[in-house]
């Protein structure tokens, strides 16, 4: 097969990169580009731990072609932090402790990231909605949600 050129925007820096294509966006994150936080759980979008931000929309990487991404905006968990600082979302599943495992973590915190971008003052029910497709195997969910719900405090 021959591979296309694409030119997404990731974490902030253009990105020229030659996908196959049948890759993924997940698959070009991951291995192309090193970015390993997002996780392949399901591979059939149910799970969440692959989710990014693609143009301001949470999307599950593992169901999105690279191609589709030529041009977009692209923010995996890695892009969250500044200037060696973690996002306020990061920082609220740390100190919540709702990071348990951590394979679901940065799915939840993408999740998290954009239903507060959308909704700054969210309550535990916008949160409970904002974070149902993200599917965690280790908690019962409260640190997750007092974390979310800390970081929009946080952010004020």
């Amino acid at each position: 097969m021959t591979k296309q050129l694409i030119a997404p925007i990731i974490n902030g820096l253009k990105r020229e990169i030659a996908v196959e294509p049948q890759w993924t966006l997940l698959q070009t994150v991951r291995d192309e580009l090193g970015l390993t936080g997002s996780k392949e759980g399901c591979g059939t979008g149910d799970c969440g731990a692959c989710s990014v931000i693609v143009n301001g929309q949470l999307v599950t990487s593992c169901l999105i072609l690279a191609a589709e991404a030529d041009g977009a905006e692209v923010t995996t968990v890695e892009g969250l932090a500044h200037d060696g600082q973690l996002d306020a979302v990061q920082k609220a599943f740390v100190d919540a402790g709702g990071t348990q495992c951590g394979f679901c973590t940065p799915g939840m915190v993408m999740a998290a990231r954009a239903l507060l971008d959308r909704n700054p003052n969210p309550t535990l029910e916008d949160v409970r909605l904002g974070l149902a497709g993200n599917l965690c195997r280790c908690t019962g969910y409260t640190k997750i949600y007092d974390a979310v719900l800390s970081a929009a405090q946080a952010r004020g």
